[in-house]
């Protein structure tokens, strides 16, 4: 028990560039870059909103709200998002409250590197 071990909680997300590539072929510039803007602040919020229900321990709601997390990210090509997204509903579904804990922790933590990875794609052309 002398030892302590640290765990690094940094995982590596990308945002899909195919998926992305696709929207922007299809809407165009204008509209593939309404659409991104619109996600990407639809996201913030519902990350917000499922920190807030979580803390409020109202499981159904989260539910809901993770699951609208899965839509909205893989539109735009955020599929650990997406992911990680649906291990919260699978946490709550198995009322899980350890697992929801650790799982909420990592959707708060790769949705803000999520947002960041694909605010950054803003520089480079897809």
């Amino acid at each position: 028990m002398n030892h302590v071990l640290n765990i690094r909680l940094k995982e590596t997300v990308q945002v899909d560039q195919d998926r992305l590539g696709a929207l922007y072929a299809e809407l165009g510039e204008a509209g593939a870059e309404d659409i991104v803007c619109r996600a990407m602040e639809e996201l913030a919020l519902r990350l917000s909103h499922c920190s807030r229900l979580y803390t409020a321990q109202n499981n159904d709601d989260l539910r809901k709200c993770a699951r609208s997390l899965i839509a909205i990210a893989d539109q735009i090509g955020m599929s650990v998002l997406a992911r990680v997204a649906g291990d919260v509903t699978r946490a709550v579904d198995g009322n899980d409250a350890p697992a929801l804990a650790a799982v909420m922790a990592r959707l708060l933590r790769i949705g803000d590197q999520s947002l960041t990875a694909i605010w950054d794609l803003q520089d480079v052309t897809i």
